[in-house]
């Protein structure tokens, strides 16, 4: 029987482009507040609303929380912060032992000058978006750890499909996961048994040519691997 998953935010920048590489895998019910660009069968649900989310959760095996909301200081710390709140409290209600959150990288202005850069301390800056998300990922590792709630986060700086051809002027992207990565890191997520103190964040990035960012600890821990040898694309001949 297939892992029962709700999907939040399904409507987004994020999730419409996961579910070809999860619904195969998965039972996703599909949630957000907006009608899904692809036309997808999707619940109405403001994750504001911790009512909502508790009654949507219900018999879910885990959650993935792809829900966001940037340039709204009001809106932003309801959907960024309590929205994650919500999530982790109604998995500690219901016993739900799995949930996928996700971010923004919070180390490059700080360490963007570093190489070999794998698990340092966040540093979210003083913008409102950075700070709300941050505030979340402490909730989630407080809850996860409170409730043994066995709870991944991703952090990235951009998303977007896989390069098909030769990229000239341009460098590697320095914190950019494609599509294909990001949808195989969830599927290890969602089946991984456990993660060292319930509560893990990991680098999110496909291009690692550049030596300043690495994925090695989720190769460490999940068995993550690229999908692809993505720097090849970024190759000059000589």
């Amino acid at each position: 029987m297939k892992k029962r998953v709700l999907m939040l935010g399904a409507s987004g920048n994020i999730a419409p482009y996961l579910l070809p590489g999860l619904d195969p895998y998965y039972d996703l019910c599909l949630t957000d507040i907006v009608a899904h660009p692809d036309n997808k069968p999707i619940i109405n649900v403001d994750i504001t609303s911790y009512q909502q989310v508790y009654d949507v959760a219900q018999s879910m095996d885990a959650i993935m929380n792809f829900t966001v909301i940037r340039d709204d200081p009001d809106q932003s710390f309801h959907v960024n912060t309590l929205g994650a709140w919500h999530v982790m409290k109604a998995a500690s209600e219901l016993g739900i032992k799995k949930v996928i959150h996700t971010g923004p990288q919070s180390i490059r202005n700080a360490y963007d000058q570093d190489f070999d850069i794998v698990d340092v301390p966040r540093s979210p800056g003083t913008g409102y978006y950075g700070i709300t998300k941050f505030l979340a990922m402490e909730i989630c590792r407080t809850y996860a750890r409170a409730y043994d709630i066995q709870t991944i986060s991703f952090v990235f700086n951009g998303l977007g499909p896989r390069p098909t051809e030769k990229v000239t002027e341009q460098d590697f992207p320095p914190f950019t996961v494609v599509w294909e990565d990001l949808q195989l890191a969830c599927r290890l997520a969602l089946e991984i048994e456990s993660v060292p103190d319930n509560f893990q964040d990991f680098n999110m990035l496909s291009y690692e040519g550049h030596g300043k960012y690495s994925v090695e600890k989720a190769r460490q821990i999940l068995g993550f691997e690229p999908t692809g040898k993505w720097e090849d694309y970024f190759k000059r001949p000589m």
